[in-house]
C-alpha cells in the first residue's frame, strides 16, 4: 500500500474518532446532567471517562504522529504558516481537553458519593460541570478550525 495513502487514511480515521468521540461524549454528559438524576450522571460520566481513555486519548496521540508523517511524505516544511496555526490550535484544544478529563473524573466520583449516600448531586459537581461545559466550546472551535486548515491549506 502507498505510504501516503496509509498515513492519510490513519490521519482521517483518527481525526474522525477524536472529533466524533468528543462530540458524542459531550452530548451524553450534557444530556445526563440535564436529568439531575445522580444514577444517570454517575453512569454516563463513568462511560465518558472510559471512552476518553479508549478512544480520545489514542486518537489524540495518533493525530500529531500521522500529521508529521504526512508532512514528511508530502514534502511540506514543518513551518508552513498553516501548519503553525494548526499546531497552535491543536495545542490549545489539548489544553482545554486535559482539564476536562480531570473534571469528568471528579464529577464521576462526586456522583458516586452522592449515589452511595442517597443525596442529590452536590453544588461542587454542578460548578465543575459548568467549567467542563465552558472548556468544551473553545476546544470544539479549535478542532473545527484545524479541519478547515487541513482541507484548505491556506497561504497566509
Amino acid at each position: 500500500m502507498d505510504p501516503y495513502l496509509t498515513a492519510r487514511w490513519l490521519h482521517i480515521l483518527s481525526s474522525t474518532v477524536l472529533f466524533g468521540t468528543g462530540m458524542g461524549t459531550a452530548f451524553q454528559m450534557v444530556w445526563a446532567m440535564r436529568t439531575g438524576r445522580v444514577e444517570t450522571i454517575h453512569s454516563v460520566a463513568s462511560g465518558v471517562v472510559i471512552a476518553d481513555w479508549i478512544f480520545t486519548t489514542p486518537a489524540g496521540i495518533i493525530q500529531p504522529l500521522t500529521g508529521l508523517w504526512l508532512i514528511y511524505l508530502a514534502g511540506y516544511s514543518l513551518i508552513e504558516p498553516w501548519l503553525l496555526a494548526t499546531y497552535a490550535l491543536y495545542i490549545f484544544a489539548f489544553l482545554c481537553w486535559a482539564p476536562v478529563v480531570v473534571l469528568q473524573l471528579k464529577i464521576r466520583d462526586l456522583a458516586a458519593g452522592a449515589l452511595a449516600q442517597g443525596t442529590p448531586l452536590s453544588p461542587r459537581a454542578q460548578k465543575l460541570y459548568r467549567i467542563w461545559f465552558a472548556l468544551g466550546w473553545p476546544a470544539f472551535a479549535a478542532l473545527v478550525a484545524v479541519f478547515w486548515l487541513m482541507v484548505n491549506k491556506p497561504e497566509f
